[in-house]
């Protein structure tokens, strides 16, 4: 392949994995699922019932790979049984992944809240309604962009995976980076605003998140809206630049070339690795020295 040709192929690998997983992050905050969720779960049960969608059932990495198999079989049988366009055959995978998504986020949110009841946490019959669609459209997007770059992957840059094996794994990914990353984000500064930042999390406060937004009681479109900012987006710029960068070496150092190109292409990916730790730890220490770590008032301040 030219090397133009898979610059080109990359830089829209990317793209679609960046949308993925900013996509993914927003799906998860409607929807509240992977690592903040046990403070949703866990709120009822401290006396705190809310109006937040809670859907998780699995983590996010287990879910997200579900989904985009689920989404990549129906894809590959179109294609080779059927004979259908490519495009055409993903976004049929994508919406089949979706409604199936959809079904697991509406058993799984009603079966909790059902299973809370002598916490009386109520059913929100509307919320289900209105959240769902957004939780389902989220779920299409993050299918159809992964099936995108599995497809280029496998038909363009001769990835010697099948689509589906491609899927299941950057489903896995997008997930566990999504939990990793955009998470945080949700979890440590959305749902305990009414604490100090940087305090932490005291065990007499678990599950007393904030049950209120800016207008009403706080649903899953006030997190989406907030985590649209900063979560989201960090989320995507992390696994497109996981999925690019990896792929990135092996296109520049084509191992098929020859067995020192392969070799090429392992040693600028460890490169690679190196100086993003480098770089993060430089960051890190910046902002403790910049910040520094969260102190108590002294009493004079407090009285003051």
């Amino acid at each position: 392949m030219e090397p133009l040709i898979g610059m080109g192929v990359l830089a829209l690998i990317g793209v679609a994995a960046t949308i993925a997983g900013a996509s993914e992050d927003l799906e998860s905050d409607v929807g509240s699922q992977s690592n903040p969720n046990s403070q949703v779960q866990l709120a009822p049960q401290m006396m705190f019932p809310h109006r937040i969608y809670n859907k998780a059932v699995s983590g996010e990495p287990p879910s997200n790979a579900l989904m985009c198999s689920v989404g990549a079989a129906v894809a590959t049988v179109l294609i080779s049984e059927f004979t259908l366009s490519p495009l055409f055959a993903l976004v049929i995978g994508s919406l089949v992944a979706a409604c199936v998504h959809g079904t697991f986020a509406v058993t799984s949110t009603m079966g909790r809240a059902a299973s809370q009841r002598r916490f009386k946490q109520p059913v929100y019959l509307d919320m289900i309604r209105s959240h769902t669609p957004v939780i389902m459209g989220y779920s299409f997007i993050t299918t159809f962009c992964v099936l995108i770059v599995s497809y280029l992957m496998t038909v363009v840059l001769g990835h010697p995976f099948p689509l589906t094996m491609l899927a299941f794994i950057w489903g896995i990914t997008v997930g566990a980076i999504g939990s990793s990353t955009g998470d945080v984000h949700y979890g440590a500064e959305r749902e305990f605003q009414q604490f100090e930042f940087g305090s932490g999390l005291n065990a007499s406060n678990s599950g007393n998140i904030v049950r209120y937004g800016e207008s009403g009681v706080r649903n899953g479109y006030d997190n989406s809206w907030f985590c649209a900012k900063f979560g989201g987006p960090v989320t995507g710029i992390a696994f497109g630049m996981t999925v690019f960068l990896g792929s990135w070496v092996t296109t520049i150092f084509d191992p098929a070339v020859s067995i020192a190109r392969g070799w090429l292409s392992v040693v600028a990916g460890v490169v690679i690795v190196l100086i993003l730790i480098i770089w993060n730890w430089k960051i890190e220490v910046k902002a403790r020295n910049a910040f520094g770590p969260y102190k108590e008032d002294k009493p004079e301040e407090a009285s003051a």
